[in-house]
């Protein structure tokens, strides 16, 4: 197939195609996590970040290929969820350096594009490894380079690009130990190999499908909604701003009934799904195809349901009305706080992040001005902590991510903010509290970031989680649902039971200078298991100090620091 451009119209259906496609495939992106931890959600921020970027292309009105690169940049900046979703915003952020004031792309302007791209790319990080995304992107524009250099058509330029990513993402375990370690390729490169796929296809006038590597069951495709809600609503959004009122979930019987109108197509079904509204989540079998999606048509939603069989279970909540709900009982929470909460915005406005109404609990005891939900599930984009430090109204903020997947995205909104913003590089819950401890008012960020950094040398951490798949990961052989104790984000304890798991973990995280040992209970622990561990700690050692609070934090039963 001979093209020798891309104009606005190619580009906006690579782009559209691209979004459709890695996020049909997110979940399997996300099984590729190399630890068998609930938490591996590449494949959702990846999907969740070219979303936003893809809405800020829409939203653009030029019809030249630079100008629509560049709003691409700009929301993939803004929405850009965990490492993964930080590293394929500066891919992009390249490319449309490349591309500007270009209104049509040449096979030449697509190969410098991706090359700008990688370039970016291995800047924005700080200790490039090899084996990862950055291997992918580097390999394909090389190909990219060396194909536009004897050949102007595009069509061979993206295959070429293509090809060089899904040979290089084959690599990466011989690059990586512990990929090749645990049988798998890496999976942000994984997520751009999807991304150049469906670029490809387009320009190849190909028809995108989902991909059979791996579709999510029943099961998971409550994980995922559960994991949407969670994404969905936060406690401080207005209900007049929710989009898609009406969260709506189908079960179909699929060809029974006395409605049905043709065959199932899942393509077919998925789309017209995705015209009415968001937050889309389909999956099927021969027998049945479930749905959740938010939309304000919930009515078109069963009637669409129904075409293709009938309804087994249909269940449509009004969002706005749930959120008012759970505003007035945040309001009803804080009142107590509200007294004696000062009347003007802070000096310095504390930005934390974390999950769990616990969890932000404690935050605001020690300090915090604001506490944006997420964590190792679901990690806040650029625009949300932006957002909160913008709103806080304060002169000056700190950052305290609370986990490494953050970073990037932290030193984004950095960039981004309208008041200087610095960030105390915490990589977990223990850490982040233990850094508010140094945070003095009447000194500068830069004091407070120096004080609450050396803070984070001064505790352990450790996490109590259970594990999603079987697994052989740093000598453990560790078996789908057994109890996985980590220990500064490294697997140190595997065992059949919470308690013994927790109590192992608990041994190991001890030294001769340990005092204070604080659990912290999540929503899937309670008081009394809080106390059994407690009680074992204490038998470990008889002098230690032992605080128990309770987190609801989701993923991991315990959490615990060593000071």
């Amino acid at each position: 197939m001979q093209t020798k451009k891309i104009t606005n119209r190619e580009f906006a259906k690579m782009v559209e195609a691209a979004s459709a496609f890695l996020d049909q495939n997110a979940e399997f992106i996300n099984s590729l996590n190399v630890f068998p931890v609930p938490d591996g959600d590449t494949g959702t921020n990846m999907s969740l970040s070219l979303d936003s970027g893809l809405k800020y292309l829409n939203d653009e009105t030029s019809t030249s290929v630079g100008a629509l690169a560049t709003a691409l940049a700009n929301g993939l900046l803004m929405g850009a969820r965990g490492n993964s979703g930080v590293i394929l915003s500066q891919i992009f952020r390249g490319f449309s350096k490349s591309t500007e004031g270009k209104d049509e792309l040449s096979a030449t302007d697509l190969a410098d594009a991706f090359a700008a791209g990688a370039e970016t790319a291995y800047k924005a990080v700080m200790k490039p490894t090899e084996g990862t995304v950055l291997t992918v992107v580097r390999e394909a524009a090389k190909a990219a380079r060396k194909t536009a250099a004897r050949d102007d058509n595009i069509v061979a330029v993206m295959d070429a690009t293509y090809e060089a990513a899904s040979d290089a993402l084959k690599t990466t375990p011989d690059l990586l130990p512990v990929l090749k370690q645990v049988g798998v390729v890496d999976s942000g490169g994984q997520g751009l190999t999807f991304v150049l796929q469906a670029f490809d296809d387009v320009l190849n006038d190909r028809e995108i499908k989902v991909s059979a590597t791996h579709k999510p069951n029943t099961n998971e495709m409550d994980e995922m909604i559960d994991a949407e809600h969670h994404r969905s609503v936060q406690g401080n959004i207005d209900p007049n701003s929710i989009v898609y009122g009406y969260c709506t979930e189908i079960m179909v019987r699929i060809g029974k009934g006395k409605q049905v109108d043709h065959p199932f197509d899942y393509d077919e079904f998925y789309q017209y799904l995705a015209n009415l509204g968001d937050s889309l989540l389909v999956v099927s079998d021969d027998e049945i195809v479930k749905v959740h999606v938010h939309t304000e048509h919930p009515g078109k939603v069963l009637a669409w349901g129904q075409e293709f069989g009938d309804l087994a279970k249909v269940k449509v909540d009004n969002m706005r009305l749930q959120q008012e709900t759970i505003m007035e009982k945040d309001e009803a929470n804080d009142d107590a706080a509200a007294e004696t909460a000062p009347k003007e915005a802070p000096e310095t406005a504390i930005i934390t992040i974390a999950a769990g109404d616990g969890m932000k609990t404690l935050f605001k005891s020690l300090g915090a001005t604001t506490v944006i939900s997420g964590g190792q599930t679901m990690n806040p984009s650029t625009q949300d902590i932006v957002d909160a430090i913008n709103q806080s109204g304060a002169k000056q903020a700190i950052v305290l991510p609370n986990n490494s997947n953050i970073f990037m995205a932290a030193d984004q909104a950095v960039e981004a903010a309208d008041v200087p913003t610095v960030i105390v590089h915490s990589k977990s819950i223990s850490q982040g509290m233990t850094a508010m401890l140094g945070f003095e008012p009447d000194h500068t960020n830069e004091e407070n970031q120096k004080a609450m950094e050396e803070n984070l040398t001064t505790v352990t951490g450790g996490e109590v989680t259970h594990a999603v798949r079987d697994s052989h990961v740093d000598g453990f052989d560790i078996k789908k649902n057994d109890f996985m104790g980590l220990i500064d984000g490294k697997i140190a304890v595997v065992g059949k039971t919470l308690q013994e798991t927790a109590k192992q973990m608990v041994a190991k995280m001890l030294d001769e200078d340990s005092e204070i040992v604080t659990i912290i209970y999540g929503a899937d622990a309670n008081e009394a298991e809080a106390n059994t561990l407690s009680e074992a700690v204490s038998d470990l050692d008889d002098e230690l100090e032992v605080e128990i609070h309770e987190g609801d934090q989701p993923v991991y039963p315990f959490v615990v620091s060593v000071e």
